[in-house]
């Protein structure tokens, strides 16, 4: 087997468009789980609503760029108030409930044959950041040193997503070491303890969702962006499980916590993949025990079990610390 070409392949996935639209959606969901405690399983819908306000408002509306991603923006907001009004109220894993079909109402919705002349339905929207890469100022050609090469079309995104990681970074920083930011740490570890000292707690929990939704929805136009292509079955629940194991990896509750999540994430999803397609290739392992149509599903239930060995032995993930996690718990 090629090693060298796996090792290569794992790490332009770690640093790759995808990694870094990852990274803003588990900074987002940072602020509500890690800082605010609130359980959410509705991630995905902020990237959705997101990733579709630049699609619609380019595609249908021929609206420039800049003004589908204030709607998108605007749309994240709009979610996070009428999902948060009824349920930042709720025990934990009542949240997580309502906030897990949210998401999934959502998506049923967009793909839907009622929402079709404005979605696309099933078959979603094409072709709507063409604005965004005539700005490219790469030309065209590979950039970079093994193993980090990448495609000028591809290091234009990279610098738009992560470019959007380190604001959000610094952002989250400055929030979180602010008056602001020691209010809703307080109201993760005991609710009543802030309550008690007159904080408002139910508008600083609709805050806090607000604004990680606003930051989640940044990762899902990333994420589309980089695929020129929106699509309502690109935002199932399974992605908000993604972006739990790679907060939970790199440690919830750290501000780069989810920056470090994601590039090890990507980096051992990848590395997974092209081992075992590698193995099943060279005949390391036969297609009658594993075939290459069955890579994406093994490769699936690795990252799930090393999710378990992770809450078993470490749920504090790299960076965290495992005092707060059983604050979280409570």
């Amino acid at each position: 087997m090629d090693f060298a070409a796996i090792l290569a392949s794992a790490c332009t996935g770690a640093i790759g468009p995808i990694a870094a639209a990852y990274a803003l959606a588990a900074i987002g969901l940072n602020i509500h789980f890690g800082y605010t405690g609130l359980l959410n399983f509705g991630q995905v819908a902020f990237m959705l609503v997101g990733a579709y306000g630049v699609a619609i408002s380019v595609s249908v509306f021929a609206l420039p760029l800049w003004v589908g991603v204030l709607i998108g923006v605007l749309c994240a907001i709009v979610l996070a108030l009428l999902l948060g009004a009824p349920t930042v109220r709720l025990r934990s894993d009542y949240l997580a409930i309502a906030t897990i079909a949210a998401g999934e109402i959502l998506r049923l919705f967009y793909r839907s044959s009622a929402a079709q002349p404005v979605t696309g339905g099933v078959y979603g929207l094409q072709r709507f950041a063409d604005d965004f890469y005539a700005l490219n100022p790469f030309s065209t050609g590979r950039y970079g040193f093994w193993p980090f090469t990448f495609a000028a079309r591809d290091l234009w995104v990279m610098v738009l997503g992560w470019g959007l990681v380190l604001l959000a970074t610094v952002f989250v920083y400055l929030l979180v070491h602010s008056p602001w930011g020691r209010v809703i740490r307080a109201i993760r570890e005991d609710e009543e303890a802030a309550r008690s000292l007159g904080k408002n707690v139910y508008s600083y929990k609709l805050q806090s969702l607000v604004l990680g939704g606003v930051i989640g929805s940044f990762g899902g136009m990333v994420m589309v962006i980089n695929t020129q292509s929106a699509s309502p079955d690109s935002f199932d629940p399974v992605v908000t499980f993604f972006i739990y194991t790679l907060l939970v990896l790199g440690g919830a509750g750290r501000v780069i916590g989810p920056v470090l999540g994601s590039v090890l994430f990507w980096f051992i999803m990848v590395f997974l993949d092209a081992l075992l397609r590698q193995a099943i290739g060279t005949g390391y392992i036969s297609p009658n025990v594993i075939s290459a149509s069955e890579v994406g599903a093994v490769r699936f239930a690795l990252v799930g079990l090393g999710l378990l060995l992770l809450m078993v032995y470490r749920p504090q993930g790299i960076l965290g610390r495992k005092e707060e996690m059983v604050l979280n718990g409570r």
